[in-house]
This record gives structure tokens, C-alpha cells and sequence, in this order.
């Protein structure tokens, strides 16, 4: 694992207390899967007074690399980074966009260069353009052979397309094959169905985190965290401090997961 803790900067009550909060997270009890929304990018650059989003945008982006790197150091095994949705890329303006798809790119850039980091885009490569989807296809590329942290980045991804894009697949199989109606409704299982969703061979998120204080799934992994524990944050995205992160494990590793029972 590569450290990457950054509390340079940050006083020595602060990490006395860092320090202390990983005292207190039990090894046996670190989520293997992490979610996170990052959230409050536009509105951390609003308040201090940026011209555009694109300043909090860019603020984010970097304050993600910092996340995989606490969540490395724990021993988190994948994380999936939820960047941008399907509707954003219908319904964002078309310069927060533009500047959106050049961060997001630079960002698969340099993960990609990161330490035995395996980066992996969950999304439809249809919503994107060419410029973004050929940095994320290079990410891949470069890191397919990695055995470390797995980074699932979710870019132009929709949890409700990808249930749809499954359920096409498996009709299209069974198509192939010539079966009949009635056996394509006997085969369909919630494990068949996961097993052609786009984090396919994972398993799903134990702990998804949100920035920002909102409290929604915004269509985020919508099929997998049907079991997942939920930890919500008040700060900004780019406001995130490592201290925020480990609050969140040490809660996770007091829940009680039912998982249905």
C-alpha cells in the first residue's frame, strides 16, 4: 500500500486525533468495497467566490486522490468514485461540462500513474465523448496488469441504465442460444442479473459515503448497495479531511449489518 496521509498543514491536536481515531478502527472491520459521492464541489467554489464551478471541480478532483489514498492505507481493496451521471452529462451546461470531462480525464491520468492502482470506468461509454473515453480506456490499459487498490471511476453512469443494459445483455445471450420466453423468465436471478452489471466479479459496496450533508442515492449503484451501510458527511467535497473519512470507518465498524436477515 502507498501512504498517502496528508495531514501536512494540519496542526498537532489534529493529528493527535487522527492518530487516535485509527486507534480505534478495528482492522477486522474495514469495508473491503467503499463508495463515494463526492458532493458540494459547485457550491464550496460559489461560497468562495469562483467565477465558475470548474475551481471547485478541480478542488475535488484532487481531494479524491487523497480519499484512495486513506482508503489504501486502511486496506480498503476497491473503491468506487461516483464523478459524473448520466444526467449530468444531458442536462449540466455545456462549459461546466466541457470543464467537468477535461478534470475527470486528467484525473483517470493520474490515478493511472499512481502505485499498483488498477483503474476500471463503470458507466456507457455512448454518453461520453471521444476525448474522455479514450483517457479512461489509457487508465485501463495501463493498469490492467495492477494487483493493487481497485478504482472504479463511475463516469456517465446511471444505476437504473446499468439494471437495463444487464437485463439486455442476458436477453441477447438467450437469443443467441435460441431459448424460449419462458426460460429466459425462469433463468432471470438477482445473481444472473449481477452478473452482467458493470462492476461484474466485485463485490458489492459495504459503506457508501456522501458529501456535502445531502442524504439521496442520486441513482448511484442502485442494484448493489441493497445492503450496503450509508455514512453521510456535512463537508463539501473539497472540504473532506482524512479525520471525516476515518469517523466514517470507525462508525461502519460498529454497525450491526443484517444484510436482509
Amino acid at each position: 500500500m502507498t501512504s498517502s496521509r496528508s495531514n501536512e498543514g494540519r496542526g498537532p491536536l489534529y493529528r493527535l486525533y487522527a492518530s487516535r481515531l485509527r486507534r480505534q478502527i478495528d482492522a477486522d472491520r474495514v469495508p473491503h468495497h467503499v463508495a463515494m459521492m463526492i458532493d458540494g464541489n459547485r457550491r464550496w467554489a460559489r461560497q468562495l467566490g469562483f467565477e465558475t464551478p470548474a475551481h471547485g471541480h478541480r478542488a475535488g478532483a484532487a481531494k479524491m486522490v487523497d480519499f484512495l489514498g486513506w482508503c489504501d492505507d486502511l486496506g480498503v481493496e476497491v473503491v468506487t468514485l461516483y464523478l459524473l451521471s448520466g444526467d449530468n452529462v444531458v442536462k449540466r451546461d455545456s462549459a461546466e461540462l466541457a470543464d467537468l470531462i477535461e478534470i475527470i480525464a486528467g484525473l483517470a491520468g493520474r490515478l493511472s500513474r499512481r502505485g499498483d492502482w488498477r483503474v476500471q470506468h463503470v458507466g456507457r461509454d455512448d454518453l461520453l465523448p471521444d476525448f474522455l473515453l479514450a483517457a479512461l480506456r489509457d487508465a485501463e490499459s495501463r493498469t490492467e496488469e495492477n494487483t493493487g487498490l481497485h478504482v472504479n471511476l463511475a463516469v456517465g453512469y446511471g444505476g437504473r441504465n446499468e439494471i437495463v443494459d444487464a437485463v439486455r445483455q442476458i436477453i441477447a445471450k438467450h437469443d443467441a442460444r435460441g431459448g424460449s420466453l419462458e426460460e429466459l423468465a425462469a433463468s432471470l436471478t438477482p445473481d444472473v442479473i449481477g452478473e452482467h452489471l458493470y462492476t461484474r466479479g466485485q463485490k458489492d459496496p459495504d459503506l457508501v459515503i456522501r458529501t456535502s450533508g445531502e442524504q439521496r442515492l442520486s441513482d448511484f449503484l442502485l442494484w448493489q448497495s441493497a445492503h450496503s451501510e450509508f455514512y453521510f458527511v456535512e463537508a463539501l467535497g473539497p472540504d473532506l479531511r482524512e479525520v471525516d473519512f476515518l469517523r466514517a470507518i470507525r462508525d461502519y465498524g460498529s454497525r450491526d449489518r443484517r444484510f436482509g436477515k
